[in-house]
Parts: C-alpha cells; sequence; structure tokens
C-alpha cells in the first residue's frame, strides 16, 4: 500500500456545518475503506491546515478519485502528497551514486 498525507481545510459550508464534521468523517473513513484504503492517522490541526489525515491506498487513482468525491461534498478542500517511507528514502538517496 502507498502512503499518503492529505491536508484538509473546511470551506465556508463545511465550518458552517461543523457539528457534523465528525459524520463526515466516519463517512469519509468508510468510503475509503470501500475502495481498498484506510485512515491511519487523523488529527485537528492549527494554523495553515484544519486538519491532516494520514491514509494508505492501492494507487494514485485511488487516492484521486477519493479526493474528488470528498470535495463533490463542498465542505472541504484537499491537498494530497504522496508519501516514501523511511526505507524507499534511504534507498532514493542511495540510488544516486
Amino acid at each position: 500500500m502507498t502512503s499518503y498525507i492529505v491536508l484538509i481545510n473546511w470551506t465556508d459550508q463545511g465550518v458552517r456545518d461543523v457539528r457534523s464534521s465528525p459524520k463526515r468523517l466516519d463517512a469519509a473513513k468508510k468510503l475509503l475503506g470501500e475502495m481498498g484504503g484506510s485512515f491511519k492517522q487523523f488529527y485537528l490541526t492549527m494554523g495553515e491546515y484544519d486538519m491532516v489525515a494520514i491514509a494508505e491506498a492501492p494507487d494514485d487513482a485511488v487516492v484521486a478519485r477519493f479526493a474528488l468525491i470528498l470535495g463533490q461534498g463542498g465542505n472541504i478542500r484537499t491537498r494530497t502528497l504522496k508519501a516514501f517511507p523511511e526505507l524507499a528514502y534511504r534507498e532514493i538517496i542511495a540510488s544516486l551514486g
């Protein structure tokens, strides 16, 4: 499975209905699970982003579809980063020669 870091901000609509946010998170977790992925960590954050999720999915296309489906709801905007674990990081650096 590939790891992804998802940076999330509420839209105006999403923050107006913030009390429903936990239910939307549960629905998002269920959706990603049905797509073959999972949430590994989730954080409410202070600063530039409102929330951060660490997720795993079979491939980039699954995560792209997932982000687009979430965006269609109009409650959040996401930025998704593909994450390389430490072992991959070391292999990439070692391959530089």
